[in-house]
């Protein structure tokens, strides 16, 4: 066999080498520029060093999202961040941003306080179970938790404050509002005799210094004077009599808790009643009732409560109380000391149902939406 034959079957003698040669050849000229690059190649795609090697302009290309946060100085694309963050972390229900706790659900759906409060009170109202408004799952004070992560957060992100306009983090923004912005509106320092100017922090020093009032004689001063005289001896009538009951010889006070029922009138209602209890050896009872019965107390904003105090023992003597309602010792809720005053006789021994005086709406919906209303009862009676 000559020599010839014996390379065939390898591909053809000289001939075949010298095209194997010449198509390497070519190959190796195409592709000379990313085989030469070898360990660069990484560089060049990152840094996109090779302006005919771009592809076609893409809007939603990482690559150039970064390029234009970074052209832009960060400021366009830090606001469309917080805008995304606002309908991220606001509430499910009023949709605004919290300002004070945030509750979620079992699913991770965040609600502000006071709408989370506002939920379970109209819950109870309708005798329903409370729901997520957004995924319907049960919620309660005890299958509901706080998110401090999202408080964190929303605390952190910018707010507008509405005097001066300037931006501020959420958590300093209240404290600069209240004592440190020159824009916030503020009050004569003479306002107590009558100066009715407000404007301004930053125009105070010059309006106090051309501000009549200082300059007032006494007559012109006396009627501004009897109404604050009027005010300050309403709220030293409470106290004085407040103390006064304090140093009767019969003082009886108890925890009572209010549990909720419901009426089998043909409207069911909501009302309030605690078991009975024993103060100054007898027996009494407290009933409560929502907007003084109201027919459908979960279609108003407006939430109060109302009480009235039973006697359920017989006594053998009119017997003269006087009586107030304050919140128990592990309560939050604001209630204002009001003192009501009834004579209880065997023939006359409830009396009529009285205000429960709660600084607002707010806090009766904190009563209504837990599941039993903790109080502190006093009772002082009258012995002439």
């Amino acid at each position: 066999m000559s020599g010839a034959e014996e390379r065939e079957p390898g591909g053809g003698g000289p001939a075949a080498s010298s095209s194997a040669a010449a198509s390497s050849s070519a190959g190796l000229g195409e592709a000379a520029g990313p085989a030469a690059a070898g360990p660069e190649e990484p560089g060049l795609l990152l840094g996109g060093a090779r302006p005919h090697a771009e592809p076609a302009a893409d809007p939603d290309a990482p690559p150039k999202k970064r390029l234009k946060v970074a052209g832009a100085g960060g400021a366009e694309g830090s606001v469309k961040l917080e805008e995304r963050l606002y309908s991220v972390l606001c509430c499910t229900v009023c949709l605004d941003l919290p300002k004070a706790s945030v509750y979620q659900c079992t699913n991770g759906h965040l609600m502000c306080a006071g709408c989370f409060i506002h939920l379970l009170a109209d819950a109870r109202l309708k005798e329903e179970q409370a729901t997520c408004p957004n995924c319907r799952c049960e919620i309660s004070k005890s299958l509901c938790c706080r998110n401090l992560a999202v408080e964190k957060a929303v605390s952190e992100l910018p707010s507008e404050c509405g005097f001066c306009m300037r931006q501020f983090p959420r958590s300093l923004l209240e404290r600069h509002q209240k004592e440190e912005c020159q824009d916030r509106v503020t009050q004569c320092r003479y306002k107590r005799i009558g100066c009715p100017w407000q404007g301004p922090y930053h125009e105070l020093t010059v309006h106090e210094a051309e501000c009549t009032h200082p300059t007032k004689t006494g007559n012109e001063l006396m009627e501004i004077l009897d109404e604050m005289d009027q005010t300050h001896k309403k709220e030293m009538q409470l106290y004085n009599s407040i103390f006064s009951l304090l140093s009767f010889e019969k003082i009886g006070y108890t925890e009572v808790q209010f549990r909720p029922y419901r009426t089998d009138d043909f409207i069911t209602r909501l009302y309030y009643e605690t078991p009975r209890f024993t103060v100054l050896n007898q027996t009494w009872v407290l009933k409560a009732r929502v907007n003084d019965s109201e027919r459908n107390p979960n279609l108003s904003c407006k939430r109060t409560l109302s009480f009235q105090l039973i006697l359920k023992s017989k006594i053998s003597s009119p017997m003269e109380c006087s009586f107030l309602l304050l919140k128990g010792p592990y309560d939050d809720v604001k209630i204002n000391p009001v003192i009501y005053h009834f004579v209880f006789t065997n023939e006359n021994n409830e009396t009529e149902y009285v205000p429960l005086p709660i600084i607002d709406s707010v806090e009766c919906n904190k009563l209504l939406a837990a599941k039993n209303i903790n109080l502190r009862l006093f009772i002082f009676q009258i012995q002439k």
